[in-house]
């Protein structure tokens, strides 16, 4: 199991920005993630910053911490432009950028270009179309698309990423139409646990059960394509479950071990963020960065 991190774009380059993501690489985190969205939550009236120019930034001040996103959506973004943006930071980082990629939700991003929202129909359809093309436009060097939602006009992505055959997607999805994708473009699967559980004050067995049935849903899209499910890796965004796994040292492992018996190769933990949802004792944290997964692996 590899453990990465989320670090939110909440902190002026100057002002220690830059330290955080040194500090992740140092730690010795697999991966360190940042959210794509224009605001979030309740950090909507604080700073702030764009996920691609702090992940640009990122790869210019490390050598060997894989980045991305967890994750990005149509709420905003287009693939043709996209692409480009990720073909180049593909280059800049030396082939170290994961794309996370799911559905979107109704978030701020979700209106702030002045639409609706849209439904939970429109985003699946959205994301239908999103993900293919994007897929296209990532590996091969003129694309034209005629969709309902999306299209591309000879749009050239030349030279295509440092990875082949193009960067890794790894989409978050639990419904069935975005499992679906996640087993046909994805090499890997994100999941943040199931917020019936956690909003309707469930317990942690309730939520490591759910997050069977998700594993269990996303085996059964693989097999309709054919799909060994062992090929795509499984990624669990912790922070929205009942557990508490940044508390201690022993929570962590308990957390750990839970979620690597259902298959899970990749935890993600946030960066804490005093007075935040995701507020947590830096010395644990850091003493979970570099002993928890060999704990784990000692049981």
């Amino acid at each position: 199991m590899r453990l990465s991190t989320v670090i939110l774009p909440v902190r002026r380059w100057s002002e220690g920005g830059r330290e955080v993501w040194q500090r992740a690489e140092e730690l010795g985190f697999h991966a360190a993630y940042t959210y794509d969205h224009l605001s979030w939550r309740s950090f909507r009236d604080q700073t702030w910053f764009g996920a691609l120019p702090t992940l640009t930034a990122a790869a210019a001040v490390t050598s060997r911490l894989r980045l991305g996103t967890l994750v990005t959506s149509p709420n905003f973004r287009h693939p043709v432009t996209l692409a480009k943006e990720l073909i180049s930071l593909d280059d800049l980082s030396g082939g170290r950028f994961t794309l996370g990629i799911g559905a979107g939700g109704n978030g701020f991003d979700a209106t702030a270009l002045g639409q609706e929202p849209w439904s939970p129909r429109e985003r699946a359809d959205r994301f239908g179309e999103f993900v293919p093309l994007l897929d296209r436009l990532l590996t091969e060097d003129v694309v034209s698309y005629e969709g309902e939602h999306y299209s591309a006009h000879e749009v050239r992505n030349i030279p295509g990423c440092v990875q082949r055959p193009r960067l890794p997607f790894a989409v978050a999805a639990t419904g069935p139409r975005g499992l679906k994708l996640a087993a046909k473009y994805g090499q890997a699967w994100v999941t943040t646990g199931d917020p019936k559980v956690s909003n309707g004050g469930g317990s942690s067995a309730d939520s490591l059960e759910a997050v069977r049935g998700q594993c269990e849903r996303l085996g059964k899209a693989c097999a309709e394509i054919g799909r060994d499910t062992g090929e795509l890796e499984k990624i669990m965004l912790s922070g929205f479950t009942p557990d508490r796994p940044l508390d201690s040292v022993d929570a962590f492992v308990d957390f750990a071990g839970n979620h690597a018996a259902l298959g899970f190769d990749e935890l993600v933990v946030h960066w804490p963020i005093a007075d935040s949802l995701f507020a947590a004792d830096l010395d644990v944290f850091e003493r979970i960065a570099t002993e928890g997964l060999a704990q784990l692996g000692s049981e």
